[in-house]
């Protein structure tokens, strides 16, 4: 039988000693942990030094071993590919090309690596062409990466056949990470860095070095923030010192568009930029399918884009451009969200970084560059400088040295007697060499070292010329004078800092080109108000509580005396509920708020476009749908908040006060201030008593008059100083004595350039002049407003009017007038009136409300009852 150690044959299995019990938990979480390291370390994540993953770096000295600089020939990609698989980078084509690609790409790079020829994709996503017919070379700053290079200012590794060495990074004559920014996805991270100005980092870098004390927020007065190559507008500055200060932050990216009008009156708005990453035929296909589904304002799309963006969209003759710009920046991806997330290799370990940090690690990466380059150089200059010295000493004894050499037997013999020569210090200064290091010296003797005697042995004859003798003198004399310059730049730190900002000045005023990208304030975000058009609307709600908004163009000017047309099917009407009917009737424009006043004394706030719009004959939506009311409130009253006003609290703070009046006429007068934050589920405005119910409320300015009016025909004019302000729990105070049927349908506030307008049930009406209504003390029982009659019916409505104004009067069964104001006979005080509108057998008018027009302008404080 087997024993585990030898097959069925009794022949030993291969390897069996190496087999190893190890617990499968744990070598999974090791080769993870391997796997995980290796991706964020060798693959994903550029290194904040340089900027580049080691797949560009790879591809980039490549084509440094390859020569091809900025001023040579393009190469076949097919090639530079090749020898980046080949030598350094052993992943296969498809997976260098499309690196190789994405650094000559203009609308991906800030400042492209590659200069590529031929075609390497475009905006609209179209594919490269195969490797075997694009050519690329290094651009300017694709070489300046690699500057230096040759002169150990980096260390290099094996590669991974150990068959040569490469770069483990490049000295990097400018900030690439945040020049190109980088974007990559490594296991359990990810990065995500935009770009930014060569010449405003440089700027930053510069400031660092005179001023290393600045905070990442100082940094925002040298770099602006992001700027992408294919240019737009950055929204805001609050992402930006985000991810300055953190290292994390979001962006808002829009479009560059401007509008143009064409012959035929039409407005066309024009894409000229659009936001990093956004693919242009898809944005194209997007703004043509939001034309076929209707949801923007617009008649066709049109791509004109040649080097340069240039979409153009057609609008509706009747379209307005800004609501359809901020629609399109809602829509479509002209308005972008770029995630920051600075994150890459520091000291060989992942980190976010903020703008300080960055900017920090690769002063940090310059300096050792420098130093190592002066290092390099000084040894360079040290070893030239001991061949011309022994050159100096040669033409100072030619004759003997000449002497030595013929006589001797070959080179070996004539390299051991030069060899023996020694010479005092005096001796060799007064040969122009300087003695710079004691060392030098053996027992206070210069002696020939190997080098310079294999030198002087090479000499040629022509070297020995007068001329040539002076060239050797003026080479050790430069060489001298960089060798001091390049021993005070290795100790001086501030030489060291003050040669990396002459050489990043260099390469800004070279390469540095102006910024692409706008950056706006934040007031510029889209607010969803504007995404709705400016219009007047007319607001209806029913007795039983349902809401809605119609176009007021809906509604035409009628004469005196019309019948009207449907405003919203009735209470016999087959497609409403039984015994419904309108009972309430408001205008506005949809950029306005509305405050709703409920008869129990609550105030809900809504914007006037977030009612249901719908057809002028339909019923409309239950307002338990707009407003969160308690089971037994009614609306009772609404102000009108001009749209300039915020919802911040701002618009409320202003001097006025919200004058109530209720039923059973009690008045309160309270601070406009006091409704500063309103609630989703309403705030108390009065106190009501059992039995009453809030009617009306008014905005007054505190040194107004006021008149109530009863259903029963009476009035009553006072000043409301009468009335002291109170707070919004407050029941009020008397404002008129009632009759014990009787109770206040309306109240007006005194306009001494208006007329008080009054209603009957039974369509008469009339305008009065205030004059007529005396001045009384609050409390009384008042006078005669309407002279009431059969024909008259009780009064059901008064408002405040002027001649230009125009009206709308709803019935009971919802049929609806439109009429001016001028065409209202005015009449006396104790009168009936004439008669407004013709009603059916059955039906009464219910409602009178004043129509705000399109061109109107905010009414006084921008508030309108």
């Amino acid at each position: 039988m087997p024993d585990g150690t030898t097959g069925g044959d009794g022949q030993p299995l291969l390897g069996a000693e190496r087999f190893e019990a190890r617990d499968v938990s744990e070598e999974m979480r090791s080769c993870f942990l391997d796997y995980a390291m290796s991706v964020i370390i060798a693959r994903a994540l550029p290194d904040v030094r340089d900027g580049l993953k080691p797949s560009q770096r790879r591809i980039l000295y490549s084509m440094h071993e390859l020569g091809l600089a900025p001023n040579r020939k393009h190469l076949k990609c097919a090639k530079i590919v090749g020898e980046t698989m080949g030598n350094y980078h052993p992943h296969g084509d498809q997976a260098i090309y499309p690196t190789l690609v994405h650094m000559a790409q203009p609308w991906a790079m800030r400042d492209p690596l590659i200069d590529g020829q031929g075609n390497f994709g475009s905006v609209e996503g179209d594919p490269p062409a195969a490797m075997r017919y694009t050519e690329a070379r290094l651009t300017h700053l694709g070489a300046l990466l690699m500057a230096d290079m040759d002169k150990d200012t980096v260390d290099f590794v094996p590669n991974y056949d150990e068959t040569r060495t490469e770069p483990v990074v490049f000295p990097a004559a400018f900030p690439n990470l945040l020049v190109n920014g980088s974007t990559g996805i490594a296991v359990g991270m990810a990065t995500n860095i935009p770009p930014h100005n060569l010449g405003e980092l440089v700027q930053g870098v510069c400031a660092l070095i005179d001023n290393p004390a600045l905070s990442a927020e100082d940094l925002l007065e040298f770099v602006k923030g992001p700027d992408f190559p294919t240019g737009g507008i950055v929204v805001g500055q609050e992402g930006i010192r985000n991810y300055f200060l953190t290292g994390k932050g979001s962006i808002r990216l829009r479009a560059r568009l401007h509008v143009e009008e064409l012959r035929n009156g039409r407005a066309t708005i024009i894409v000229d930029e659009i936001p990093f990453n956004v693919n242009r035929a898809t944005l194209v296909e997007r703004i043509g399918d939001l034309i076929t589904e209707k949801l923007i304002d617009a008649s066709d799309v049109r791509d004109e884009s040649d080097e340069n963006t240039r979409v153009v969209i057609e609008l509706r003759r009747d379209a307005v451009p800004k609501v359809v710009e901020n629609n399109l920046y809602r829509l479509t991806p002209l308005e972008t969200i770029f995630a920051v997330n600075s994150l890459a290799i520091d000291g060989g370990r992942p980190r976010t970084l903020n703008l300080k940090e960055m900017l920090l690690a690769y002063l940090e990466h310059r300096r050792e560059v420098v130093l190592r380059r002066s290092r390099f150089e000084l040894r360079k200059a040290e070893e030239r400088a001991e061949i011309l010295e022994g050159y100096l000493i040669a033409l100072a004894n030619l004759d003997e040295f000449l002497r030595i050499i013929r006589g001797a037997a070959n080179r070996e013999a004539a390299r051991i007697e030069l060899g023996g020569y020694e010479f005092t210090r005096e001796q060799v200064e007064a040969f122009g060499i300087v003695v710079r290091h004691a060392e030098r010296l053996e027992s206070g003797r210069y002696v020939l070292s190997d080098a310079q005697l294999d030198a002087i042995l090479d000499l040629r004859l022509y070297q020995l010329t007068g001329l040539e003798r002076e060239k050797i003198i003026e080479e050790y004399r430069k060489l001298m004078e960089r060798a001091r310059e390049l021993e005070e730049i290795l100790g001086s730190e501030a030489r060291v800092l003050s040669l990396i900002r002459t050489e990043l000045l260099e390469v800004a005023a070279k390469r540095a080109t102006p910024r692409r990208t706008e950056i706006v304030p934040a007031e510029g975000e889209v607010a969803f108000e504007d995404l709705v058009a400016r219009e007047s609307v007319v607001i209806t709600l029913t007795h039983k509580g349902y809401i809605k908004r119609t176009g007021l163009a809906n509604y035409r000017v009628q004469r005196r005396g019309g019948r009207g047309v449907i405003g919203m099917v009735a209470q016999e009407g087959e497609r409403t509920e039984e015994n419904d009917f309108v009972e309430h009737l408001f205008t506005a424009s949809t950029h306005d708020h509305l405050i709703f006043f409920t008869t129990a004394g609550r105030a809900y706030i809504e914007r006037v476009y977030e009612i249901p719009e719908m057809a002028r004959a339909a019923k409309g939506r239950s307002i338990a749908n707009v407003l969160e009311l308690a089971p037994d409130e009614e609306i009772a009253a609404l102000l009108r908040v001009g749209s300039s006003a915020s919802e911040d609290g701002a618009a409320w703070d202003r001097p006025g006060f919200l004058f109530f009046c209720t039923a059973l006429g009690q008045v309160k007068k309270t601070p406009l201030s006091e409704f500063a934050h309103m609630r989703k589920k309403g705030i108390r405005a009065i106190h009501i008593s059992e039995g009453d119910r809030l009617i009306d409320v008014k905005f007054t300015t505190g040194d107004r008059e006021v008149v109530l009016i009863t259903r029963e025909g009476l009035s009553i004019r006072f000043p409301e100083e009468d009335v002291r302000s109170m707070g919004r729990t407050a029941a009020g105070v008397r404002g008129i004595r009632l009759g014990r049927e009787d109770r206040v349908v309306a109240a007006a506030v005194v306009d001494p350039a208006a007329m008080l307008l009054v209603a009957g049930s039974n369509g008469l009406g009339k305008r009065t002049d205030f004059d007529e209504y005396r001045r009384q003390g609050r409390g009384g029982k008042g006078v005669i407003t309407m002279r009431m009659t059969k024909r008259t019916g009780e009064v059901v409505a008064a408002l405040s009017v002027v001649d230009g104004d125009e009206l709308m009067l709803l019935t009971q069964r919802g049929l609806t007038v439109r009429m001016p104001v001028k065409g209202i006979r005015r009449v006396g005080r104790n009168t009936q009136g004439v008669r407004l509108l013709s009603l059916d057998q059955g039906d009464r008018l219910i409602s009178v409300a004043r129509i705000v027009p399109d061109q109107e302008e905010e009414g006084e404080a921008g508030l309108l009852a």
